[in-house]
């Protein structure tokens, strides 16, 4: 018996490695092998042969160029990480808002939550294409400085208050991002509603028991639960405000890709996925020991 049970289980293991064997494959071959390369060419010269890279080790030259001769980047970076740094608790707060209105009990609220996640939609189909092509319906898209649903001009309105230049471009760029924060929610509300509807309803009978009003629920039952959810929305949001393609980082990157600077152009994104997953690590170790870890005692 015990020795069926054994041939059983090996059968298993072996089913189960050739069910992920061309996964592995496809991630050391299109993942894996691509990422050292890419990671050699920040340490070395590439020049273009007839069938293959030409690498010639040159240390930190790369690094050196892209911070003391390349063109913005030092100033694209800093702006870059600016916005990594207070977007990630925007986009997260701003989710778990709307997460937690709709996930209450009232007419329509699956045609809400639907709206809420039709930008993740349009973003990825043939409509953004549209979009991006029309100036209107960009303006529309990417912030409400210069166009919104009301027909309102904020740069208008910020110019003729005698503002300076310097608080002007803030405040219009302060207006836009927020535009683009709530376009760029739906995924992160989803995984907040689904975090929310696993919290057992007993734990909220208790607290309505011992007279807990609903600020009380919300801090002791709801966000300490959503622990797990939280950690996954944040680093969800970082890869893709890390991978956004109106990154400036990004950008500067794949114009000097598309001038087939390959090497200097991986010192840029290297660099750059350094500092981010730095700041990343940082604000996971403090939502886990300082904020998440007060509930767990």
């Amino acid at each position: 018996m015990k020795r069926s049970l054994k041939d059983f289980s090996q059968k298993r293991r072996m089913y189960g490695r050739m069910f992920i064997l061309p996964w592995e494959i496809g991630f050391v071959i299109f993942f894996l092998i691509p990422l050292a390369q890419s990671l050699m060419f920040v340490f070395s010269n590439v020049t273009i042969g007839q069938s293959d890279f030409n690498t010639v080790w040159t240390g930190m030259d790369n690094i050196n160029y892209i911070f003391n001769q390349s063109p913005k980047y030092v100033e694209n970076l800093v702006d870059s990480l600016t916005s990594f740094t207070y977007s990630i608790p925007l986009v997260v707060a701003l989710s778990l808002i709307v997460a937690v209105m709709l996930n209450q009990k009232f007419k329509g609220r699956v045609i809400f939550r639907s709206i809420f996640f039709l930008p993740v939609i349009i973003a990825t189909g043939v409509v953004m294409n549209y979009i991006q092509g029309d100036a209107a319906a960009e303006a529309l898209r990417s912030g409400g400085a210069e166009a919104s649903s009301s027909g309102v001009n904020v740069t208008e309105i910020l110019q003729g208050m005698n503002l300076s230049t310097e608080i002007t471009d803030f405040l219009v760029g302060f207006v836009n991002q927020i535009f683009n924060l709530f376009w760029d929610c739906g995924v992160q509300i989803v995984l907040f509603i689904s975090g929310l509807q696993s919290i057992p309803e007993q734990l909220y009978e208790v607290c309505k028991v011992e007279g807990a009003n609903e600020w009380e629920k919300f801090w002791y039952v709801t966000f300490p639960m959503l622990s797990g959810t939280t950690l996954l929305v944040v680093v969800f949001t970082a890869i893709e405000i890390f991978t956004d393609s109106a990154n400036l980082v990004m950008k500067q990157a794949y114009a000097a890709m598309q001038q087939q600077i390959y090497d200097r152009s991986a010192a840029m994104l290297w660099v750059y996925f350094a500092l981010v997953g730095l700041i990343l690590g940082v604000v996971v170790l403090l939502l886990q020991k300082k904020i998440f870890a007060k509930w767990a005692t």
